[in-house]
């Protein structure tokens, strides 16, 4: 999980695009409008908001030359709430059968997007016929999207998680920009620098609501070494020496040293906008949250920097990395599915254009040269393209993701009915943020239980 143009997660969240509702909008292949006049017109979310003026007028610019370049082809944005950054809200649509025709999704959503029934297979249309660069995609990326050899999406981001800090902060706390933390206990003691800055700073600021807590607790127990399941994905397997410990430096930080603020309880964009302002001096997060900061939040790119994941006592020994990409839904036409792919393939797989259009990039306020999205297979061709492209366009001082890329610490996928877990470790993480008498052993237990009895509901 991480921003689409975007979060990331997860995700931003969206504006009602070129004059249409949700209700207005075909949702299952409307035979009747779908091929009028003898065009095909799709249905798609996850537009730039309004807020993001250079992004949006980026995205209706895609879709006009896309139109152009294919005049029998008709792109709608479709408003969707918050589904791009609000993973309950993603499962409503899910159920209420109101996605659009071509619709975003988490890596962590297929199991739910198929015992929803709202997804077909697309197997037999990704090719290269329809996705020209459909060979240099990572194919561990595309299983991720595939179950029983069926594919249900195309992936368009990915990405693995390390420490964002903010060189400012850093300078002013008197800490070395170049030599940042590589264990939890460096990461508190900065921390406890940096909010002895005052002014509403926090040393190190983390999330606890919206599934996000969930999502980060188990990107700080891979760096212990830990996993969320057992390895048949049947069982709970947090509840133990290294979920203890991820609980515990949290609560340390917190309540110890009163170095993570006092407002809690934040989901995705509550923190990022704390960044922008120059509120947070360290957090973990994937190298296109630093993008999410300066094109959402009013951040600058030059202020900040990332380092590998932090471990306990060294070296971390895991890091989550996810991603996401577009569904189809269910009863579309041939024709319709096609023009998704085209779409797809235009807006984010090929180098030079919608999301890899550096050249666009450069000159707006939004930061190129970032190591990712890691979508193409190293050495293949549409790989070199883009990162040819990335290096000659680069706004932004690559020697601050300089350790990330250099130190890359092992990946580690997402666990199974990752966005149902996540929502019930939300809750022990947001216990040892909100309460200083918070007992950690209960806390694991609970979310022990929670968990086994969502996973035997789903066997």
């Amino acid at each position: 999980m991480s921003v689409p143009q975007y979060r990331k997660a997860a995700a931003v969240a969206l504006v009602a695009g070129l004059g249409l509702s949700l209700t207005a909008c075909s949702t299952k292949g409307d035979d009747k409008d779908s091929t009028a006049g003898g065009k095909v017109t799709i249905t798609v979310d996850c537009q730039p908001v309004g807020a993001q003026k250079e992004l949006l007028k980026n995205w209706n610019d895609d879709v006009a030359e896309f139109q152009k370049q294919n005049p029998d082809i008709i792109i709608k944005s479709v408003s969707v709430g918050e589904q791009c950054n609000n993973p309950p809200d993603f499962t409503a649509r899910l159920a209420g059968g109101t996605v659009t025709d071509v619709f975003y999704g988490y890596m962590t959503d297929l199991q739910q997007v198929l015992d929803s029934g709202q997804a077909m297979d697309i197997t037999q249309y990704a090719n290269k016929d329809t996705i020209s660069t459909w060979d240099s995609v990572d194919p561990a990326l595309k299983e991720v999207f595939t179950d029983g050899g069926k594919l249900y999406a195309v992936p368009v981001k990915n990405y693995s998680m390390g420490l964002v800090y903010n060189k400012v902060l850093f300078q002013k706390a008197g800490l070395d920009v170049n030599n940042p933390p590589k264990t939890w206990a460096d990461v508190r003691a900065a921390a406890k620098k940096i909010s002895a800055l005052g002014n509403g700073i926090a040393g190190y600021s983390e999330y606890s609501a919206g599934n996000t807590g969930g999502w980060h607790f188990t990107s700080l127990l891979y760096s212990q070494g830990g996993q969320v399941l057992t390895a048949d994905g049947k069982k709970a397997d947090f509840n133990n020496a290294q979920g203890k410990q991820v609980l515990q430096n949290i609560k340390d930080m917190r309540y110890g040293d009163n170095s993570m603020g006092s407002r809690q309880l934040l989901q995705w964009g509550d923190l990022l906008t704390n960044a922008g302002a120059g509120k947070v001096g360290m957090f973990i997060g994937a190298p296109d949250a630093t993008q999410a900061i300066v094109s959402q939040f009013q951040g600058k790119f030059q202020d900040w920097a990332m380092s590998p994941l932090p471990g306990q006592d060294g070296a971390a020994k895991g890091t989550l990395g996810g991603g996401e990409g577009y569904f189809f839904k269910k009863d579309l036409t041939p024709e319709q599915v096609k023009a998704g792919m085209k779409w797809i393939a235009y807006q984010k797989l090929t180098p030079g254009k919608g999301q890899f259009d550096y050249v666009r990039a450069k000159p707006q306020n939004y930061p190129v040269g970032l190591p990712q999205p890691l979508l193409f297979a190293n050495g293949s061709d549409a790989q070199k393209q883009e990162l040819e492209l990335r290096k000659a366009n680069a706004n932004v001082d690559t020697a601050n993701f300089a350790l990330f890329e250099a130190t890359p610490v092992p990946i580690k996928g997402e666990p199974r009915n990752a966005q149902a877990v996540y929502a019930v470790l939300d809750a022990a993480m947001s216990g040892v943020l909100t309460n200083p008498n918070a007992n950690i052993d209960a806390l694991l237990k609970t979310a022990e239980e929670k968990v086994n009895q969502l996973l035997a509901a789903e066997s």
